[in-house]
């Protein structure tokens, strides 16, 4: 989007609000093994088609042509913050997610418990999505692991996903991952790029060396891979910035992570679709600016369970008919990126984006899906440039210039 500076001068504070949904890995691909068709082509989705055929539509890209993006990333993109820009390690918004308060010296990685056999190559990299309840048992076990000169925070985060947080003098968050992100081999060695980061790699291998031992007990989950390194800093906040009083509902904790970054509150919604909007209805009063996102798409689309995705998007289509009495100037249905099933994983396709509101010109799509809203009048465009979009329908920009 345009400078922080340029957008702070020309934004404004109005009655109008703003539900902004994201659908987690919302895009994908067409699939052979279901008529060569995208899950939202096959979905039943008679709400988002209706929303689509009144409103205005296109397609986003997350980072640039080519680039596959994380979902923090792609989250920040969508909120106006140039990803290449605010570069922020998964690790700071998953330890923000759950809780931790964090000091600027810290450093936050996020783990991923995974499964190794007896000698030591990783045979799951999600450990079989194990229950939270599992991952905070197996937190426990490794937060007894001691290290000297720096203190460790650990905790779960939601499935096999946990939070580690290092606090000690002298650390550096620019270190690699340990995840190869394939299988039959090692976790990876980590390696810092300054002579702080080294230091931290490290504590990271030897961390990484003790958990395979403590661990290694268990059929899975039995041991550790760990990414995102990063350490926390201040974000320009969305209510200075865009005048806005804006309000989380999400279930996934990384995601209340990335908002708190930027300055909005999060909402206790539960734990399903329904009870997210049901959330959304009940604090209606409460906020200008509503982001509303749903996670188990994206889930789906790792695992490359075709039809879960497909059901978790009927699910979401029939939660929309709880918006009906509730007076959004612009409603806006999106992704952060695509996660294709036959992928299983994040990819760099541009993703589906409607945006409706009578302040913007209607165009001819009818449907909800990949191909439809690539004809939409919005085009392919940054991701970075929705916010401006959204607030200028919304009636939230003043006039630049005479």
């Amino acid at each position: 989007m345009a400078n922080f500076e340029l957008i702070k001068r020309l934004s404004r504070k109005t009655d109008s609000k703003i539900l902004f949904i994201v659908i987690d890995g919302l895009g994908d691909l067409p699939h052979p093994d279901h008529g060569n068709k995208s899950p939202l082509e096959n979905a039943q989705i008679p709400n988002l088609d209706n929303l689509a055929a009144k409103g205005s539509c296109g397609l986003t890209i997350p980072v640039a042509l080519g680039i596959t993006p994380g979902s923090g990333p792609a989250h920040l993109s969508l909120f106006g913050y140039d990803p290449l820009e605010y570069e922020i390690g998964r690790g700071v918004l998953s330890a923000l997610g759950i809780g931790t308060e964090l000091r600027e010296s810290d450093v936050a990685a996020r783990v991923n418990f995974c499964t190794v056999d007896k000698d030591g190559n990783i045979t799951d990299r999600r450990a079989g999505r194990i229950p939270t309840e599992v991952c905070a048992q197996r937190c426990s076990e490794l937060s007894r692991i001691e290290i000297p000169g720096v203190e460790m925070l650990l905790g779960p985060e939601m499935e096999y996903r946990a939070s580690l947080v290092m606090r000690g003098k002298g650390l550096g968050g620019r270190v690699s991952d340990t995840d190869p992100q394939i299988l039959g081999v090692k976790p990876l060695k980590a390696k810092g790029s300054d002579s702080e980061s080294e230091r931290t790699a490290a504590i990271v291998n030897e961390l990484t060396e003790k958990a395979g031992k403590a661990l290694g007990g268990h059929d899975k989950a039995n041991m550790i891979l760990l990414r995102g390194f990063d350490q926390y800093r201040k974000l320009p906040s969305m209510q200075d910035v865009y005048k806005l009083n804006p309000a989380c509902i999400a279930t996934y904790p990384m995601y209340k992570g990335v908002t708190k970054l930027l300055g909005m509150k999060a909402l206790d919604a539960g734990e399903t679709i329904e009870s997210e909007f049901e959330t959304l209805k009940k604090r209606y009063n409460d906020f200008d600016f509503f982001y509303l996102h749903i996670k188990k798409t994206d889930s789906a689309g790792e695992d490359g369970d075709f039809i879960k995705k497909v059901h978790v998007l009927e699910e979401f289509d029939k939660n929309l008919g709880a918006l009906e009495g509730l007076n959004f100037s612009v409603a806006v249905v999106c992704g952060d990126h695509s996660t294709p099933c036959v992928l299983k994983s994040h990819s760099w396709h541009p993703v589906p984006f409607i945006l409706s509101s009578s302040n913007e010109r209607p165009d001819d799509v009818r449907r909800f899906t990949e191909r439809e809203c690539a004809k939409g009048v919005f085009g392919t465009f940054p991701a970075k440039e929705a916010m401006t979009l959204v607030l200028a329908a919304a009636g939230k920009l003043n006039k630049f210039g005479a």
